[in-house]
């Protein structure tokens, strides 16, 4: 399993990180366009796309004097592997417990 990404559930935990990328999913954004979309400051929307980069969730390029911050294909790659991982996991389990449970009498 540690071949996948997960800190990104972990960066998702976040009310406010998660509603950032929601808007980076939209197309790619700079810090100000984010921070008018929502209630926090400037400084306080670049530390958690920090920890959305950390994470791999989004990536950044320069263009001119501004980066624009858009969804890292990979990074989401890696997430939606583990949790189909988890997924297929739990219904296996589940067909398991199914096939083990006794048919009731009729």
């Amino acid at each position: 399993m540690a071949t996948y990404r997960t800190d990104g559930l972990g960066a998702l935990g976040d009310p406010m990180r998660r509603a950032l990328f929601e808007l980076v999913a939209t197309g790619p954004k700079a810090v100000g366009e984010l921070a008018r979309e929502l209630p926090i400051s400037r400084p306080a929307v670049s530390q958690h796309l920090k920890v959305l980069k950390e994470a791999g969730l989004v990536i950044d390029d320069a263009v001119g004097t501004r980066r624009l911050y858009r969804v890292d294909p990979s990074g989401v790659a890696g997430l939606r592997a583990y949790l189909d991982l988890v997924w297929d996991r739990a219904l296996a389990a589940y067909a398991a417990a199914v096939e083990n449970t006794p048919e009731e009498p009729s």
